[in-house]
């Protein structure tokens, strides 16, 4: 199955429903269900941003479904989407549209740059 992997807090925020498009500076023709993956490293800027003092790091938290990607052609469009992204035009101008996020069991692993593959069968550890 497909993974993606985000600092923390942007994993645990859209798992809470707060975040529902994610924004890439690259494209992507993949739609469907993807893992979430929490990198290593948390975002430390965002996680006292939203309030949050510990997180899951370096585990797959969830699974959410991509069903869009939606181009941002201008700083307008950018800003009006801004509740659904809480994010900057700095992190790119792709936005992928997110929907039906949902945490499952915890499973250590090590994530990977863009979209990878991760076998829900063979835990990697």
């Amino acid at each position: 199955m497909k993974a993606l992997t985000l600092k923390q807090p942007w994993a645990e925020l859209i798992l809470q429903g707060r975040k529902k498009i994610e924004i890439r500076k690259w494209n992507t023709n993949f739609r469907g269900e993807f893992l979430i993956h929490s990198s290593k490293v948390p975002d430390k800027d965002a996680m006292e941003k939203f309030g949050f003092k510990d997180l899951p790091c370096g585990f797959i938290v969830g699974k959410v479904n991509l069903l869009d990607v939606k181009k941002y052609q201008d700083e307008d469009e950018f800003i009006e989407d801004n509740e659904k992204h809480l994010a900057t035009s700095e992190w790119g101008r792709y936005g992928f549209v997110l929907e039906n996020a949902r945490r499952i069991n915890k499973i250590p692993c090590k994530g990977k740059l863009g979209f990878w593959e991760f076998d829900l069968n063979k835990q990697i550890y």
